[in-house]
């Protein structure tokens, strides 16, 4: 039995009065119109082949890094239903129109509404409910702001009735996110259904992209050749970070946060480095408007740029989508489109919204109380929600007194059943779950046009199942339609832009250089350590014993104590896997994550596959007890941290990647120092260094070299020449202060006298005025002239890199709240 068969089979056993609408199974049983196309292979697939699919699919999401972050949460993988949701040409044409309609009136809505508003002096729309609404900003409202295409971009989030009928369950207009997801599934979807993809004959997405670009760049104000467009984000907290880096990676425009930019003279200007400022003429926000700008909206934003309003006033900068955007998601407008688009466009509305009711008005107040008085537990009719969206809950008694209490700032809608799609659930099988269809509309030209697909939400329901999304399927009418009914791209400007790294982005890419050699440097010293502790953990009398404890200090020095109580093993689990433990090598690749982050579009997506290596091996760790497998954990983590190097090897040779080789080969000398400080100053006796400096050479990668160089004689003069004096060594101190060098010049703040290169001068001098023998002379049982020499490249080495973010990466002191700033008397 296949999938589809044993599903279209269960919904035939059940009553079909009371059921949805099924989005792949008809009535009588047979598939719908628009899987009809796909049947053969459609019906041919086994739970077995859609079991495999599903891992599939969550395996390629974990090595593109795509994550969703709900508000006070950690960032968890995003979900992905293998099975898409499959519109026919002729349902979406009627779609089509409608979406299309209903941006043409939001947007005319939008300037009304901040324009002359008719619709409001006519009566047509109550002006509490405008007025009411957070998301109307009187600072828009003036004739200097003057916009008649506000709204560039509108998503419509659509569920389907028992009956058929698509109905609008919400616009979103402030910041439409998600277009960046839908794009993810369907190139996940492409790959692990390439059959059932190539038979189905849909629209690509692609020229959809190429289409918002153009867009954008035509919303540039005046007549720019080469006009500068950004991607403001609220950061790498916000529940949409991926989908906000995927787009500006897609589109080519920078990723940049409110602290990157900065307003004078009524310009938005991009930092640089320096005093460097490069004009910004677009801003395609991500930010809702109220945290835009602290100086006319929130005083307590973080997130915005000061002065960013006034300067949309003076026409010097496009915000996209408009301020005040965000009142047109106000559900108190739903009961009165249809007579504003009578009003304003002269014709019909196309698509309508699910029954909405103001309780500001008597008569529509009273039906949402005769429904609230006729609903029981088991079935809700209606569903009473503020102005902003959000659902009110109690008793009915309860929700009856809060809008007496001020109905004015309530709405009751109604309580659809949705439509249910198979969805793939491991050891259910395909089991009807409800959704709901987010598409997205574009002005692009002088009309809207929809994005054909769109992403599909599964919702929680009484299966307990968790929230997922689904790729959707458009068929075309022909092969030969044009993908997206886009023939050809509007042109835009050929010119090359100026690409400018903003020093935050620098600073981050600096950051995941350190974090990930603190990490690689660790699981080396680790699975050095390890080999000890496997043949001498029981006999620690003996001289590998004492060398065992002679790395493990090494290990707590760059590791931190961890629990006195603890043993060997767990002490080597700890360090690989607790991310709260400081130095761990966990922490360090949570370090690096969230440091590339907030560069993700300067990053090629091979990069985030280095984090899916890295977490399944530390997820075989935590599920296998035996020794064997923190050895095979710690290599395969290393494996990935590797991987990095080369992906970085494939960058452009810009800043951002001269930081990150900046910031390596500093903690690379940095660990050297430690290393040796904690294994070579004391001597221990011949048996005991000689294991100790293997372990060192073996944890530092340079035993090969070592032994061929001195025929497997370990000494530690030997040891300490290759480790701190061999410039052709990678892993020395004197290869690191060479690369510090070559990196650190290439950085613009560098001028040949700047103070990190001056600290570099003086490391260097160090280095050059000192010979391995005096290092290794005997005071006692030390060698107090190496570790003398170690704390004082170390310290330098800390100072150096102070410099190196007060020079090449502080922006001046971090903004403050207007409300935290001290009140100035005038008197």
């Amino acid at each position: 039995m296949t999938v589809l068969r044993e599903y279209a089979d269960a919904l035939g056993l059940l009553d079909a009065t009371d059921q949805p609408y099924d989005e792949v199974v008809g009535p009588d049983g047979t598939l719908r119109p628009a899987w009809k196309p796909m049947a053969e292979t459609a019906v041919s697939i086994t739970p077995a082949t859609l079991s495999r699919i599903g891992h599939d699919v969550e395996r390629f999401l974990a090595d593109d890094g795509v994550t969703y972050l709900r508000p006070g949460a950690k960032p968890e993988p995003w979900r992905l239903d293998p099975v898409p949701l499959v519109i026919d040409p002729a349902q979406w044409r009627v779609l089509e129109v409608g979406l299309a309609q209903r941006a043409e009136l939001l947007n005319a809505i939008l300037v009304d509404l901040y324009g002359p508003q008719r619709l409001l002096a006519d009566g047509i729309v109550p002006a509490a409910v405008v007025f009411g609404h957070q998301g109307f900003h009187r600072v828009a409202a003036r004739a200097s702001n003057h916009d008649p295409r506000p709204l560039v971009l509108a998503a419509t989030d659509l569920g389907r009735t028992p009956d058929g009928e698509w109905r609008v369950l919400a616009d979103r207009t402030q910041a439409p996110s998600g277009i960046g997801y839908a794009m993810e599934n369907r190139r996940v979807i492409s790959r692990v259904l390439p059959e059932l993809h190539r038979d189905a004959g849909l629209h690509r997405m692609e020229p959809y992209f190429a289409a918002l670009r153009s867009a954008l760049l035509e919303s540039a104000p005046g007549d720019q050749a080469d006009p500068r467009v950004v991607v403001l984000s609220p950061g790498t907290h916000s529940e949409t970070a991926y989908d906000q880096a995927f787009l500006a990676s897609t589109l080519g425009f920078p990723l940049v946060q409110g602290a990157d930019l900065t307003v004078r003279n009524g310009e938005v200007l991009m930092r640089g480095h320096g005093d460097r400022l490069e004009r910004v003429d677009v801003i395609l926000r991500r930010v809702d408007a109220t945290w835009s700008d602290p100086l006319e909206l929130r005083g307590d934003s973080q997130l915005g740029v000061a002065g960013l309003i006034e300067a949309v006033r003076r026409g010097n900068v496009r915000v996209v989508n408009g301020f005040g955007a965000g009142v047109l998601e106000n559900p108190g407008l739903v009961p009165y489109l249809p007579a504003a688009c009578e009003a304003l466009l002269r014709e019909p509305l196309r698509l309508g919204s699910i029954a909405t009711w103001w309780c500001g008005d008597q008569v529509q107040r009273a039906e949402v109380e005769r429904r609230l008085d006729a609903q029981t537990p088991s079935s809700r009719t209606v569903v009473v929600r503020t102005l902003e969206g959000a659902i009110v809950t109690g008793t009915p008694e309860e929700l009856r007194a809060k809008i007496a209490a001020d109905p004015y700032r309530y709405v009751g809608q109604e309580q659809i059943t949705l439509s249910q799609a198979p969805t793939w659930a491991e050891g259910h099988g395909a089991v009807g779950r409800p959704l709901t269809l987010r598409t997205f509309s574009l002005r692009y030209g002088s009309a809207y046009r929809p994005l054909v697909g769109g992403l599909a939400s599964v919702r929680a329901d009484e299966t307990g199942l968790p929230p997922c999304s689904k790729d959707v399927w458009v068929l075309k009418e022909s092969p030969q339609d044009a993908d997206q009914g886009l023939a050809d791209v509007l042109p835009m400007t050929h010119t090359r832009s100026v690409t400018v790294l903003v020093p935050r982005a620098l600073e981050d890419m600096y950051w995941s250089g350190r974090y990930a050699e603190r990490a690689e440097d660790l699981i080396r010293l680790i699975l050095a350590t390890h080999v000890l502790a496997e043949d001498f953990r029981t006999r620690p009398r003996t001289s590998g014993g004492v060398s065992l404890e002679v790395m493990l200090s090494a290990l707590d020095r760059l590791a931190g104590h961890g629990r006195a109580d603890a043993d060997i093993d767990a002490e080597f689990r700890s360090m690989l896997l607790d991310a709260d433990r400081p130095g761990s090598a966990a922490q360090s690749l949570a370090g690096m994550r969230q440091a590339f982050s907030g560069v993700r579009d300067q990053l090629s997506p091979d990069m985030w596959r280095i984090f899916s290596s890295t977490d399944r091996a530390a997820e075989e760790l935590r599920s296998n007890p035996h020794s064997l497998q923190i050895a095979e954990s710690g290599a395969e983590m290393l494996h990935g941290i590797l991987a990095m190097q080369g992906v970085v090897a494939s960058m452009i040779r810009d800043e951002g990647y001269h930081s990150i080789r900046l910031g390596r080969f500093l903690e690379r000398a940095m660990q050297i120092c430690l290393l040796l400080r904690a294994t070579t100053t004391v001597r221990r006796g011949l048996e005991v260094d000689r294991a100790v400096l293997n372990a060192v050479l073996a944890s530092a990668e340079s035993a090969v070299t070592h032994r061929r160089r001195y025929r497997g004689y370990v000494r530690t003069g030997g040891v300490l020449d290759l480790l701190i004096m061999d410039r052709d060594n990678p892993r020395s101190l004197a290869f690191c202060l060479d690369e510090l060098r070559l990196h650190l010049t290439k950085l613009p703040g560098s001028t040949g006298s700047s103070r990190p290169e001056r600290l570099l001068d003086d490391i260097t001098d160090m280095l050059d005025r000192t010979e391995v023998a005096g290092l290794v002379a005997i005071g006692g049982v030390g060698r107090p002239n190496l570790e003398s020499f170690l704390d004082q490249v170390h310290a330098q080495l800390v100072r150096l890199a102070d410099a190196i973010t007060d020079v090449h990466f502080a922006t001046g002191p971090a903004p403050q709240p207007l409300n935290a700033l001290p009140a100035q008397s005038l008197t």
